[in-house]
């Protein structure tokens, strides 16, 4: 029942992205142990309770599977990619022992802010590190 409300209102966000109103994202979500806002014109940002080594993890399996990792520093916290014409960064910061902080930023080669870019690496994340199996840490 969570996992059907959780996809709903993650099509929810998505669709209002779609419209082009960033402004619109600052609604907070607060299902699963999520919280997912836009912090930015180019930035969106979301808290899990999810562990900061499964959300790396899962991170770097989605960074590679939808661009070229340039960088990444698992103690700092940094990766940073090339995807879709687009240069993206992902940050994590440790919150409390069970919460990490995700930031999700891209910008395209104008230097435009790409929201929906990072919108959509920021699902992509929190949903590989929900639904992936324990397995090798990718670091």
């Amino acid at each position: 029942m969570k996992s059907k409300w959780l996809t709903g209102l993650v099509l929810v966000l998505l669709s209002l992205s779609a419209t082009g109103c960033a402004s619109l994202l600052l609604v907070g979500v607060a299902a699963g142990g999520v919280g997912v806002y836009a912090a930015g014109k180019d930035t969106i940002q979301g808290d899990s309770d999810t562990s900061y080594d499964l959300l790396w993890d899962a991170a770097i399996r989605v960074s590679r599977i939808r661009g070229t990792i340039k960088q990444d520093n698992y103690g700092a916290g940094y990766i940073e990619l090339e995807s879709s014409g687009s240069k993206v960064w992902v940050r994590f910061s440790k919150l409390t022992q069970a919460t990490t902080r995700i930031r999700v930023s891209s910008r395209n080669k104008l230097h435009m802010p790409n929201i929906n870019l990072a919108q959509e690496m920021l699902i992509k994340i929190l949903e590989e590190a929900r639904t992936s199996p324990a397995v090798e840490p990718v670091r």
